[in-house]
C-alpha cells in the first residue's frame, strides 16, 4: 500500500487551539514510527506534489477558487468562525488535493493496492462554491472526479465514515448516478452541519445514489457493524463500482473532544479491513483513504490512523486504547435498521 504524505501538510495552521491543527498528524507520524511502519516490505511512503487550479475546478466553481487563492494573496481572513484563510492555505489546499489525486492514480495504475492520502485541510465539508468546516477544497471529490474524468474510471463509491455528514460531497454529486455517496455520521439534530437525513437521498438521475446513515449519539463499533453488514455493503455490492473511495475521518472515536460517539480503533481497524475485502471481492480498484477529521491528536488519532493502515495493509499492530472505551448507546443498531427501511426501496440488497 501506498502511504500519501507530505511535511508541507504541517504548514497549514488557523490557530494553535484549533482542533484542526498540525499535530493531527505529527502525532501520528509519531506513532507509525513507533510502530515501524515505514519499516515494513509493502508499505511505501510516497510524497505529492499539489495540483494544478484546473484540476480543483473539476468540481469546484472557479469563482470560489480564486477567492481562496485572493484570500491567501493578500494575508487571509475568515469565511466563518471555525474556518479561516492563512497565507499559506491556498498552496496547503492545492497540495491536499494532490495527495488524494496521487493517490487514485497510484491504483487505479495498478502501482498499489491501496492508499492512505495523509493530507490536510480536510475537504468533506466544501461544496461547488463554498468553504465550510476546516474545509476550502473537497479533496474527495476532486479525487473521484479525477478517477472519471482522467483515468478511465466509469463510477465512484465514496463511504464517508467521518462522524460529520460531508455535506459538500453530498452537493457536488447529488443529482449523479457513476458516484455513490454513503455516509455514516452521527445525527444531523445532535451534530454540525446539520444535514445527512435519509430522505436527503439524491434528486433527478442522482436519485437514491446518496445513501445517508445517522447513528445516535454514543454509536460504537456495534452500531457500525450494523450499518456495514445491513446497508454499506449491500448497497456497495448492488451498485458494483470500479474505485471505492472512503473519506476516512477518525473523530468518530470515543476521545474525540468534538463529536459525541464511541467507536474504538479496533473498530476503525474492523471497517477498513471490511471495505478492503469488499473492494477485492468487486474487483474494484482500491480503497483509497483520504484523511478528513479526527480531532483527538494524542489519545486518539495516531491510533485511529494506525487502524486504518493495518485494516488495509492486514498488519498486526498495537492498537490499545488511551482509557476505556465509553459505554456504547444499546439503541444504535436500532437505529441503523430503521434507516435501512429507507433505503430499502432503492436498494433490492437492502433489507428492511
Amino acid at each position: 500500500m501506498a502511504l500519501v504524505y507530505h511535511e508541507e501538510y504541517l504548514r497549514h495552521e488557523q490557530h494553535p487551539t484549533h482542533p484542526e491543527r498540525r499535530e493531527r498528524l505529527s502525532y501520528t507520524v509519531d506513532r507509525f514510527e513507533e510502530e515501524g511502519l515505514f519499516e515494513i516490505e509493502g508499505i511505501d511512503l510516497v510524497e505529492p506534489d499539489p495540483v494544478d487550479r484546473e484540476v480543483i475546478e473539476l468540481v469546484h466553481d472557479p469563482e470560489h477558487v480564486e477567492l481562496i487563492r485572493r484570500m491567501s494573496e493578500s494575508g487571509g481572513g475568515m469565511i466563518d468562525l471555525d474556518t479561516a484563510v492563512a497565507p499559506e492555505t491556498y498552496d496547503q489546499a492545492l497540495l491536499a488535493a494532490g495527495g488524494s489525486v496521487l493517490a487514485v492514480e497510484l491504483v487505479v495504475r495498478g502501482e498499489y493496492d491501496t492508499a492512505f492520502a495523509m493530507v490536510r485541510p480536510p475537504g468533506h465539508h466544501a461544496g461547488r462554491a463554498k468553504a465550510a468546516g476546516f474545509c476550502y477544497f473537497n479533496n474527495a471529490a476532486i479525487a473521484a472526479e479525477y478517477a472519471i474524468r482522467e483515468l478511465g474510471v466509469d463510477s465512484v463509491a465514496i463511504l464517508d465514515w467521518d462522524a460529520h455528514h460531508g455535506d459538500g460531497t453530498q452537493e457536488i454529486f447529488y443529482d449523479r448516478d457513476d458516484v455513490l455517496y454513503v455516509s455514516i455520521h452521527q445525527d444531523g439534530r445532535t451534530l454540525y452541519p446539520g444535514t445527512g437525513f435519509p430522505y436527503e437521498a439524491g434528486e433527478g438521475p442522482g436519485e437514491g445514489y446518496t445513501v445517508n446513515i445517522p447513528v445516535l449519539p454514543r454509536s460504537g463499533d456495534r452500531t457500525y457493524r450494523e450499518a456495514f453488514q445491513r446497508i454499506v455493503e449491500p448497497v456497495v455490492r448492488e451498485f458494483d463500482p470500479d474505485l471505492i473511495l472512503i473519506s476516512a475521518g477518525q473523530d468518530c472515536h470515543f476521545t474525540d473532544p468534538i463529536t459525541d460517539l464511541a467507536v474504538t480503533a479496533e473498530g476503525y481497524r474492523w471497517m477498513m479491513q471490511r471495505a478492503t475485502e469488499l473492494a477485492e471481492d468487486l474487483g474494484a480498484s482500491g480503497p483509497v483513504a483520504v484523511l478528513e477529521g479526527g480531532y483527538s491528536v494524542e489519545d486518539g488519532l495516531p491510533y485511529t490512523n494506525l487502524g486504518v493502515v493495518c485494516g488495509m495493509a492486514g498488519v498486526p499492530a498495537d492498537l490499545r486504547e488511551p482509557m476505556d472505551p465509553q459505554e456504547e448507546n444499546p439503541r444504535g443498531p436500532e437505529g441503523v435498521r430503521k434507516v435501512a427501511r429507507e433505503h430499502s426501496r432503492y436498494w433490492t440488497s437492502v433489507k428492511a
